[in-house]
């Protein structure tokens, strides 16, 4: 995970974090019965953990996305160098029978001239 990522993933855990707080906070000081207040707390405790896994979630599947791709991409890129290792590989061999044909017929001309 890159720098940028982290600090992604920290500004999303801290807006959470300040959110259950401040959360926490207003029930708190709301004009209601203590046991009126629990229950909200635990309710919207409830409803933040239920969002902070699907927020995981859908982190972890983007991560697993990015992985696969990642991998695909190396794959091909792979591929390609394979392929193009095979295609430098014949040109090279073309490029080598090409030179031995021409110092055969510069042999046959220096043996015609030096009889």
């Amino acid at each position: 995970m890159n720098d940028k990522d982290k600090t992604i993933m920290v500004g999303a855990m801290m807006l959470v974090a300040g959110g259950i707080i401040g959360a926490g906070a207003a029930l708190l000081y709301a004009p209601q019965s203590g046991k009126k207040t629990r229950q909200d707390i635990a309710r919207y405790s409830r409803r933040v953990k239920r969002r902070a896994g699907d927020l995981v979630d859908d982190f972890s599947d983007s991560v697993s996305d990015m992985v696969e791709a990642v991998g695909e991409k190396a794959s091909e890129i792979l591929d390609k160098g394979k392929d193009l290792a095979h295609d430098a590989k014949k040109d090279l061999l073309h490029a080598i029978e090409d030179g031995q044909h021409k110092l055969e017929k510069q042999k046959n001309r220096l043996s015609k001239l030096i009889g």
